[in-house]
C-alpha cells in the first residue's frame, strides 16, 4: 500500500527529522527518581496514585490482616454489589443482565422489574440510527480498523444532534443512553461494510429486534442467518457485564474523566476514550492472547505435554517466540495479583461453551498455560508478587467460540465499557469544578535566542576540529 500511496511514504527527509526528534526527546531515567515522578501515575510498587474519588465501582486485591495489607483474591464491586453475586443472581433468574447492570451503574441501585422494563424499552427506542446514516457514513470509505470506524461514527453523530454541546446532566444522560444503544450497530455494521468492500464478502445489514437484549442483538445482526443458542447469548451477556466497568483509574475511563473535565461535548469525550481503549496495552490485549495461542498451537506438537508448553513459554519470556516482545499475553494485572475475579467467572462459562462447541482440547491448553505461566514469570523475572491470569486470557477464546471475528474483539469491549464511561462522565460533570491538569517537571535547559543569521552560519563540529584544528580556531576567532 505504501508504494502506491505517496501520502504514506517514509522519505529520507522524514527519517532524518525523526532522528532529530528522537534525539531531543530522550529523558534521563534517573531524573524520574530525582524528582519523585510517578511514571504511569503509579508508585514504585505499581499502585495507582490517588487522583480522584468515585462511587461507581471498587477494585479490590488486598485484605487487612493484623493491621497489615496482604494480597487477596480479587473482587470487583459495581455500586457496592459484588459482581460475582450479580452474575449469580442473573443466572438464578435466567435473564440477561447487561441492561440491569447499566441501570445500576447509571442510577446507583438495582432496578425493580417495572423499572427495568421501562429502561429496556427506552434503550430499545434509542437503538435506531439517523436516516441514511448507514449508507452515507458507515458504508463510505470503511476503515480497516473497527475502533477507528466506531470513533468516526461517534464523532459524526455530533452533526445529527441539535443539542450536541449541551452538557446539562439530562442532555448528557440522553446522549449516553443513545450511544449505549447504538454502539452494537455502529460496530457490527462497520465490520460488515469492511468485509464487503475489502474482502468481497456478501453484504447484509440486519435491523435490530426490539424484543432482544444487547447480547442477543449483537449475535443477531452479526450472523448471516441471525441464529444463536441460549448459551451463546448468555455467555456474551456475561462477558459484557464483566467488561463494563473497572474503576476510574483504568486508561480509557480516566480519559473520560480527563476530557470531560474540560467541558467538552459527549461525542468528543467518548471518541477520546475509544482511542485509549484501542491500544494493545488496554482493550486490544485479548487479540494478542488469541494470536499468541495460534502460534503456540503451531509450535507445540502435544498440547497436553507440560514440558513442551513450558519450553514454549520460556521462549516467549526470552523473546525467542511469537512477537519477540518477551511477554506472555493475558498474564498479569496492574491491581490483581492472586486472581482476577472477571477471569475466574469467565473461565467457568468458557468451559461450558467449549463443551457445547467440542473445543475442550483447546480449553485444556488454556488451562495448562494458565497454571504454568504465572509461576514462570515470577521466577524468571524475580518478582516478589504473584502473577495471575487477567480477563483478557479467556475473553478472546470465548469470542472466537462465539464466531466473533478478531476485528470486533475490541469494539465488543467498547460496547461493554460504554455504560461505565457514561457513569464516570456524569460523575465528573456532577462533582468537578476544575479541569484536570497534572504537572510535568521541565528538565531541559534555557538557551539564549539566536538570530536566523546566527543559526544559518556554518557550525563547527567535533569532526571539523579533529580534521582541521587550526582552521577552526581562526574561524572561531573571526566570529568573536
Amino acid at each position: 500500500m505504501t508504494k502506491n500511496n505517496p501520502f504514506c511514504e517514509i522519505t529520507p527527509e522524514l527519517e532524518h527529522l525523526s532522528e532529530l526528534s528522537a534525539k531531543c526527546s530522550v529523558i534521563d531515567p534517573e531524573l524520574y527518581n530525582k524528582y519523585d515522578v510517578k511514571r504511569g501515575l503509579r508508585d514504585i510498587n505499581g499502585k495507582g496514585v490517588l487522583v480522584g474519588l468515585t462511587e461507581i465501582s471498587d477494585v479490590c486485591s488486598t485484605k487487612i490482616v493484623d493491621g497489615v495489607s496482604q494480597p487477596a483474591d480479587g473482587e470487583l464491586y459495581y455500586r457496592g454489589y459484588n459482581v460475582k453475586d450479580i452474575i449469580a443472581g442473573i443466572d438464578e433468574n435466567s435473564h440477561f443482565g447487561f441492561e440491569e447492570c447499566t441501570y445500576l451503574l447509571l442510577f446507583g441501585s438495582l432496578p425493580t422489574k417495572d423499572e427495568l422494563k421501562e429502561f429496556t424499552k427506552m434503550l430499545s427506542k434509542y437503538r435506531s440510527l439517523p436516516t441514511s446514516f448507514v449508507r452515507d457514513i458507515i458504508m463510505k470509505a470503511p476503515s480497516r480498523d473497527m475502533m477507528n470506524t466506531l470513533a468516526r461514527s461517534v464523532l459524526t453523530l455530533y452533526s445529527y444532534d441539535d443539542r450536541a454541546d449541551d452538557i446539562s446532566l439530562p442532555n448528557v444522560l440522553r446522549q449516553c443512553l443513545q450511544l449505549i444503544s447504538l454502539f452494537p450497530l455502529l460496530s457490527v455494521y462497520g465490520y460488515q461494510a469492511y468485509k464487503h468492500y475489502h474482502d468481497g464478502a456478501s453484504l447484509f445489514i440486519h435491523p435490530p429486534k426490539e424484543e432482544y437484549s444487547t447480547a442477543e442483538n449483537i449475535l443477531h445482526i452479526l450472523r448471516a442467518d441471525s441464529k444463536f443458542t441460549p448459551l451463546e447469548a448468555k455467555l456474551l451477556d456475561t462477558a459484557l457485564i464483566l467488561h463494563m466497568e473497572h474503576g476510574g483509574g483504568n486508561n480509557s475511563t480516566f480519559t473520560t474523566h480527563l476530557v470531560s473535565s474540560s467541558g467538552t461535548d459527549t461525542y468528543s469525550a467518548i471518541a477520546a476514550s475509544l482511542g485509549s481503549l484501542k491500544g494493545p496495552k488496554h482493550g486490544g490485549a485479548n487479540i494478542k492472547v488469541v494470536k499468541m495461542f495460534d502460534d503456540m498451537k503451531k509450535q507445540v506438537k502435544d498440547w497436553s505435554n507440560e514440558d513442551e508448553i513450558a519450553d514454549y513459554l520460556t521462549k516467549l519470556l526470552h523473546k525467542e517466540a511469537f512477537d519477540h516482545a518477551g511477554l506472555i499475553y493475558g498474564m498479569g494485572h496492574a491491581v490483581y495479583t492472586l486472581s482476577d475475579p472477571r477471569e475466574v467467572i469467565l473461565k467457568r462459562f468458557a468451559k461450558a461453551l467449549a463443551e457445547e462447541k467440542g473445543r475442550m482440547k483447546e480449553f485444556a491448553l488454556y488451562e495448562l498455560v494458565e497454571s504454568l505461566a504465572g509461576k514462570m514469570i515470577k521466577e524468571q523475572r524475580n518478582l516478589q508478587k504473584n502473577v495471575c491470569a487477567n480477563v483478557d486470557f479467556y475473553s478472546g477464546f470465548v469470542y472466537s467460540m462465539l464466531g466473533i471475528p478478531q476485528e470486533l474483539f475490541t469494539p465488543i469491549f467498547a460496547i461493554a465499557r460504554m455504560p461505565g464511561w457514561s457513569a464516570h462522565r456524569l460523575e465528573e460533570l456532577t462533582n468537578a469544578n476544575k479541569i484536570i491538569r497534572p504537572a510535568y517537571k521541565y528538565v531541559g535547559h534555557h538557551t539564549e535566542f539566536e538570530t536566523m543569521e546566527e543559526r544559518s552560519a556554518e557550525k563547527i563540529t567535533d569532526e571539523d576540529v579533529k580534521e582541521e584544528p587550526e582552521k577552526c580556531k581562526k574561524e572561531e576567532k573571526g566570529k568573536k
